[in-house]
């Protein structure tokens, strides 16, 4: 017997026959960690926001086609990481143009938790700040289906199952992208792993 569809799935179920309040309560949950996984996926702040606005009206689009067949974040994810895939094709093709599409209003929406200046010290700010750009240097260099595993296995509470329907491979290759991708970044952090300032996560 199936499982119950998530109370996200449930929501968008009424998003299919048309209910805008429940998109927005979709929206409102999602926005910040499709954003997170857009930017750091394409490194550009702004057409990050464009590109995350995107994939919202692309998912009101497809509504009608949503099936509950498996979590709506596991369906969401898979058309961010889409479009994230068709933006990077579209550089590789036209390096010089911009993305071409309306800039979202975000009230209050950070893409980074900022440095708090008023408890760190001038050098631990340094310090965490060349870290930040070390981490995301090292997350860049990374294969695409490497960094958006990990990216989605940290940052958005994914299981593996999900994030294996995601990237469209079996959960052992999900696995093995995650444990490879891990262990090039420990490679690239070492001097930050032995000083104790970054630890990888579980």
């Amino acid at each position: 017997m199936a499982a119950p569809p998530d109370a996200d799935a449930q929501l968008m179920l009424r998003v299919k026959r048309g209910d805008a309040a429940a998109f927005a309560v979709l929206v409102e949950k999602y926005q910040q960690p499709i954003l997170n996984l857009v930017a750091r996926t394409l490194r550009d702040p702004v057409e990050a926001e464009d590109l995350a606005q995107i994939v919202f009206v692309q998912t009101w689009k497809s509504a009608g086609r949503y099936q509950a067949s498996a979590k709506f974040s596991t369906w969401l994810f898979t058309i961010a990481r889409n479009l994230c895939l068709n933006e990077l094709r579209r550089r590789a093709r036209h390096p010089a143009e911009p993305l071409d599409a309306p800039h979202p209003e975000h009230e209050g929406e950070t893409l980074h938790q900022p440095t708090d200046t008023q408890t760190a010290s001038p050098p631990d700010a340094l310090l965490h700040g060349e870290l930040e750009h070390k981490i995301e240097e090292a997350l860049a260099a990374l294969p695409e289906n490497q960094r958006t595993a990990l990216l989605l296995c940290q940052r958005d509470e994914l299981s593996y199952e999900e994030i294996a329907r995601v990237l469209g491979c079996s959960l052992s290759a999900t696995k093995s992208l995650i444990f490879r991708g891990r262990e090039t970044l420990k490679q690239k952090l070492k001097p930050y792993l032995r000083s104790g300032v970054w630890e990888e996560k579980p």
